[in-house]
């Protein structure tokens, strides 16, 4: 098994790894739109959804796959009239790849978080 981190300050506080690659299979945690560089969350849920897909497909690369691996993913919004946003971020991303996904309506950990986004992709042979 294999863990990636982001270095996020999140993953070392609660306890988590950015991603798990484990037989043949990659998992990705929930991701927010945080720049883990800097630390900043953009105010746009747009901003968000795109930020938390660029650190997804840095996880996917470290392990060895790519956003087109991905067959599973999962949005999670603590306000559901903010999706309909996000969906020409996610349609550039996933449009040619079409995973099975779900959207969630719940509370996130931080106000300022607008979306969390969760992937499951499997290694390329």
């Amino acid at each position: 098994m294999t863990r990636i981190s982001t270095g996020s300050p999140f993953e070392a506080q609660i306890g988590y790894s950015r991603a798990v690659v484990s037989d043949g299979w990659v998992f990705v945690s929930g991701t927010t739109g945080y720049d883990y560089a800097t630390m900043e969350m953009p105010e746009a849920v747009e901003d968000q959804c795109r930020n938390a897909l660029n650190t997804i497909a840095r996880a996917l690369a470290e392990a060895g796959a790519g956003v087109k691996d991905v067959v599973r993913v999962r949005y999670i919004l603590p306000d559901a009239a903010l999706w309909p946003r996000c969906w020409p971020v996610t349609s550039a991303v996933f449009d040619e790849i079409r995973p099975a996904a779900t959207m969630i309506v719940a509370g996130l950990q931080e106000p300022e978080m607008l979306i969390e986004i969760e992937v499951t992709a499997r290694l390329p042979r």
